[in-house]
């Protein structure tokens, strides 16, 4: 189902966002810490998806963001796979503890991309490096940096339990998204042609 092009400025904008990652990494504490204020510490791991909503005004625009928790278990991919579709921003998580949750983002990143089609490659993605909380730290901050400034993704070091740039990472991601959704919303209002880079638009004067 397509979302409703109506821009009415009193009109909510509805964004669906997905945080996905490796098992155990903590998405569900960092949308409940993000929606709810509270550290959930229940190591209940997500089966499927389960869907938490937050309204909040990025650039005096009303947003709805749908945020999607999804289920890090190799054995649930091919399912959580099919929560992509309509996907207007994305969120990878790993734990900085966890070498082995960081070297799986590739495969997480391409799954999605991949999923999520027709979509220019510049799709609004965050990535956080969750747990910085934790002293047994096995991801340097420079190696993730590194792996974010290489595929042009924003990167932000994070604790759930702290309550570290866990808003500022999912209202960068509804900025990013809510950018991507007014091109594409006004590129279906005047129909127009996709123009290749060395081709913009020249500025009219109003």
């Amino acid at each position: 189902v397509t979302q409703g092009l109506s821009m009415d400025a009193s009109k909510k904008v509805d964004l669906k966002i997905i945080i996905i990652g490796a098992l155990g990494v903590g998405k569900t504490s960092l949308l409940h810490q993000y929606v709810h204020k509270t550290f959930y510490e229940d190591y209940r791991t997500t089966l499927g998806a389960s869907i938490l909503t937050k309204v909040l005004a990025v650039d005096n625009t009303p947003l709805k963001l749908q945020i999607w928790d999804t289920g890090g278990q190799e054995r649930f991919r091919s399912m959580v796979s099919t929560f992509y579709k309509g996907s207007d921003g994305c969120m990878l998580a790993f734990d900085v503890t966890d070498r082995e949750s960081f070297e799986a983002l590739d495969n997480w990143r391409d799954d999605f991309l991949e999923k999520v089609i027709p979509r220019e490659q510049d799709f609004p993605m965050v990535v956080l490096g969750n747990k910085i909380d934790l002293s047994d730290r096995e991801v340097p901050k420079e190696t993730a940096s590194a792996w974010c400034k290489e595929k042009d993704i924003q990167y932000f070091e994070v604790s759930a339990k702290n309550n570290i740039n866990v808003a500022e990472a999912f209202e960068t991601l509804a900025k990013q998204a809510l950018s991507t959704y007014k091109g594409i919303f006004e590129s279906y209002l005047t129909d127009s042609i996709k123009l290749t880079p060395n081709d913009k638009p020249k500025q009219s004067c109003c």
